[in-house]
């Protein structure tokens, strides 16, 4: 069986850059155990199943060990599909999700996700979670990821974070964020318990950041920066319950994979 998939970089505007993801387009859906298999061959940190529809296409996303209930840069990536090769004449597609609907529209030279805000509860700063990250942040809230949240771009920078230890703390993934010099806002993210230790371009994180700097900078249109090795960039902008997320997408590979029936 041949599988048309493409591999899309995301949340950058050149080569290389940002958080690559695979896409992979269905007619319809394969046995879990096969999609995961085909997530782990990619190696990548999420792989897009699309079964392919301009409106309400059912999407799912696996890092290479576990599926995973929402992904801002995989969902760009397929995004970027449907509208290039697929249905070039429409302005957006909307896809079915574990997490709701979400949908891709143009915007400009870029590509906006429309997501779900997802605000946080203030806890302590745990001794673990300073341990973890190898330096103490200044405040720490809890969503579906827990957000360390340092004083400036150069602490979060010059994090030397112990991946074993991050894993070790009940949540999907660690956030570290802080003021931008010439960003609104920076962050890295660490999913360690996913399969992923350090994600170069993490859409999903946003759904959390957007709303916490729009109330700390008084704003609702945001820039930020993930001090990857890849490095990502994004345009957020929230809106009620909902933040939009924009960002670049390259096209790097497009061909067909051999799966067993």
């Amino acid at each position: 069986m041949k599988l048309r998939m493409y591999q899309i970089d995301a949340f950058t505007q050149r080569p290389f850059g940002g958080n690559p993801a695979a896409v992979v387009l269905l007619d319809d859906w394969l046995a879990d155990d096969k999609l995961q298999a085909i997530a782990a061959e990619n190696n990548l940190a999420e792989t897009a199943f699309v079964i392919a529809r301009p409106h309400g296409a059912p999407l799912r996303w696996f890092t290479p060990t576990v599926e995973v209930d929402l992904c801002g840069h995989a969902t760009l990536a397929s995004g970027h599909v449907l509208l290039t090769h697929l249905y070039p004449d429409l302005k957006s597609v909307a896809f079915t999700t574990r997490s709701g609907a979400l949908a891709v529209s143009r915007s400009g030279d870029l590509l906006c996700l429309d997501f779900p805000a997802r605000g946080g509860k203030p806890v302590a700063v745990s001794d673990a979670l300073a341990s973890a990250l190898g330096a103490k942040p200044r405040a720490a809230f809890q969503a579906r990821d827990l957000v360390a949240v340092f004083d400036d771009e150069a602490a979060v920078h010059a994090l030397r974070p112990d991946f074993a230890r991050i894993a070790a703390i009940d949540t999907f993934a660690v956030i570290a964020t802080a003021p931008g010099r010439d960003v609104d806002y920076v962050l890295r993210f660490f999913a360690p318990r996913a399969g992923v230790a350090e994600d170069p371009a993490t859409g999903s994180a946003h759904c959390t950041l957007a709303p916490y700097w729009t109330a700390q900078l008084a704003k609702t249109r945001l820039t930020a920066r993930q001090l990857s090795q890849r490095v990502g960039e994004f345009e957020c902008e929230l809106h009620g319950e909902r933040v939009f997320i924009a960002g670049g997408a390259i096209e790097y590979l497009c061909g067909e994979i051999n799966v067993p029936a």
